[in-house]
């Protein structure tokens, strides 16, 4: 009996052991697992920042990436605009600079944690703002079709330094931000290794647990196994996440090889077609002084002859003395033309097609042919195209029959026959005319004949062409909807064809009204009181003789300057005929002060520089009126401007 309760005590005093063992075990694994647990938050914790803190300098490299080829894209997309004038590239331009811009922003956005990058991305916002500036004056010009000086200025920000500094800018936030990725790379493995260890030490807590309990509960064992397959598989997947962001720095590195290779290579390009341009500029200069001052002296021989035998038979017989005034007076039309049409080369000026009578265009310039080509050449003119018309500028036409007919005459040597055929050619669904241009000069090389269209390309001696004739040839026909074929044989001469569509008649009772007809004087009640404005005293006399002669009342004013007072000091003027281009005060500017005095009155300008028309803010909605000029355009530019007051006031009236 003693041993039964001796053993009943021994028993109790294991089974309190085994209770507060077990509480003490248990109170010592609650607090390991506690302080398990803890760490495994910390360190799972900081593992998630040290992953955001990648995430984020990754985001940041890229978008500096992003904007360094948005930039890229972007001056690429102006340089295209500025040589080709394309509005598309110009939008593809403001559209990748705005997207720079954007990237910008994030940027800013994204760095203001770290005071060195974000002073590294406000100094590249201050050179991209200023570099926005350089490139959108390059597109202002563009914008305004200025290609040279679009071209240039692009070329200038190019050669920027400004350029340099925002790719080291560029250059510095992708080393800064890939220095703090690898530091930040060493702290998540650092991280990582922590959780590592703490997910072991609560293995081993857990398994130990585990054995303990193993006779208490075995479904806590399963869920251990099932925790442990729940980390197996986190830990599967962070290696994947890490191996496919290796996979994305790599793909990264390679778009970055190419990005500087493309960069390379327009760069290279770039510098090419620069030293290009700037070698067929520096050419075609040369080129253009002798070949134009050659035209030039074409005309005035014309001009001056013409005027020399109007001289000697003006007192003996005066029918012939006006033919030649009017021949003198036709070849200083055609140097005024001559010039239009250089400038309209030089500016891609539209041509200004009409209804052209090929036979009797070429009858009637055939006079100017056979002085330009001299005595010495025979001009034969077999026109079989009687009654076809084309739809062509007519000055260009005589242009470009001028120009072949001035190459046979140097092909020749000065002498041999010339001979101008007209042929229609219905072989095509739609019928042409074909204008043959034939001489019996020297012929051309096949090496000759490959490039004989190619601008600023001449075989004649320095001085003695522009290299422009044919290829304003070749355009001409291209723009007015036909064609030009050529065949040459060295040592029997050249045969140039041009074919020209043939145009329907015009229907029956239309008629032309823009001729240079006779003139009569204004009537008393049309008669205007104008001011006429010009700074040179010869071309001011001129003008005021011209507007007497037309019936007006002409007041001569020889600086911009005065206008104010004589305006003030007459009452008033119907009208303002004023040059454009004058010392001191343009005529624009002058008309702009009359303007806030005198807000109702006509204005009409009168210019001999081809650029000042084509700036059409600085008109208004004034006319303008282009020297040299006839009566008759100058008696149709004062009734424009007197139609036009006339239905204002009216319009003011009513």
């Amino acid at each position: 009996m003693f041993e039964r309760d001796s053993d009943h005590e021994s028993e109790s005093r294991r089974e309190r052991l085994r209770f507060w063992l077990t509480i003490g075990v248990g109170t010592i694994l609650t607090g390991v697992v506690a302080a398990l647990v803890l760490l495994l938050m910390r360190a799972n914790d900081a593992y998630d920042r040290s992953l955001g803190w990648q995430a984020h300098s990754l985001e940041v490299i890229s978008q500096t990436r992003s904007l360094d080829a948005a930039l890229a894209r972007a001056e690429a997309a102006l340089g295209r605009f500025a040589v080709g004038l394309q509005k598309d590239d110009g939008r593809i331009y403001q559209q990748q600079y705005g997207v720079a811009m954007q990237y910008l922003r994030l940027l800013q956005r994204n760095v203001r944690d770290s005071p060195e990058q974000a002073e590294l991305v406000r100094q590249l916002g201050v050179e991209l703002e200023r570099r926005g500036e350089q490139l959108g004056d390059a597109a202002l010009s563009a914008n305004y079709r200025q290609t040279i000086a679009a071209i240039s200025k692009y070329n200038a920000a190019a050669h920027d330094p400004a350029l340099g500094r925002i790719n080291k800018l560029l250059a510095q936030l992708i080393r800064d931000e890939r220095q703090r990725l690898s530091e930040r790379n060493r702290i998540a493995a650092s991280d990582r290794a922590s959780l590592n260890q703490a997910i072991i030490m609560f293995s081993l807590l857990g398994a130990a647990a585990a054995i303990i309990a193993i006779a208490a509960t075995f479904s806590l064992l399963r869920v251990e196994g099932d925790r442990r397959l729940a980390r197996r598989e986190q830990f599967a997947e962070s290696e994947r996440a890490m191996e496919l962001e290796a996979a994305v720095e790599a793909r990264t590195a390679e778009l970055e090889r190419a990005n500087v290779a493309l960069r390379s290579e327009m760069t290279e390009r770039e510098t090419a077609e620069a030293r290009l341009r700037q070698a067929q500029k520096m050419e075609a200069v040369g080129q253009l002084t002798g070949g134009i001052a050659h035209d030039f002296n074409n005309m005035l021989a014309v001009v001056v002859g013409g005027l020399e035998l109007a001289q000697r038979w003006l007192s003996e017989a005066p029918d012939k003395a006006e033919r030649h005034i009017h021949n003198a007076l036709d070849g200083a039309n055609r140097a005024a033309d001559l010039t239009r049409r250089l400038l309209t080369f030089a500016r891609s000026e539209p041509a200004r097609p009409e209804m052209t009578e090929i036979d009797a265009c070429i009858a009637s310039f055939a006079e100017l042919i056979e002085r330009t080509i001299g005595d010495r050449i025979a001009l034969t003119l077999d026109l079989q195209a009687d009654g076809l018309a084309c739809w062509v500028d007519r000055q260009q036409f005589e242009n470009a029959l001028l120009n072949l007919a001035v190459n046979a005459r140097d092909a020749m040597d000065g002498h041999g026959s010339l001979t101008i055929r007209t042929l229609r050619d219905e072989e095509e669904e739609s019928a042409a005319l074909a204008v043959q241009v034939i001489d019996t000069g020297c012929g051309m090389s096949p090496e000759v004949l490959e490039r004989v269209f190619d601008p600023f390309y001449t075989t004649k001696p320095a001085g003695q062409g522009t290299g422009l004739g044919m290829s304003q040839v070749f355009a001409f026909c291209r723009q007015s909807g036909g064609e030009v074929q050529i065949q040459s044989t060295e040592g029997e001469g050249t045969s140039v064809a041009m074919l020209l569509p043939v145009a329907k008649p015009k229907a029956a009772g239309v008629e032309d009204d823009a001729g240079d007809g006779a003139l009569s004087p204004a009537d008393p009640a049309d008669m205007l009181n104008i001011l006429v404005v010009e700074d040179d005293h010869r071309v001011l006399a001129a003008t005021v003789d011209a507007v007497s002669e037309l019936g007006h009342k002409a007041v001569a004013c020889g600086n911009p300057l005065e206008a104010e007072a004589m305006v003030e000091g007459h009452g008033g003027f119907d009208l303002i005929l004023s040059d454009v281009l004058m010392p001191e005060l343009t005529g624009p500017e002058m008309v702009a002060r009359l303007k806030q005095r005198w807000p109702d009155l006509s204005v009409l300008f009168v210019t001999g520089y081809a650029g000042d028309a084509s700036e059409d803010a600085s008109f208004g909605d004034h006319d303008v009126l282009r020297k040299p000029f006839t009566l008759a355009a100058l008696d149709r530019a004062i009734r424009r401007s007197g139609d036009a007051r006339a239905v204002e006031t009216q319009r003011l009236a009513g």
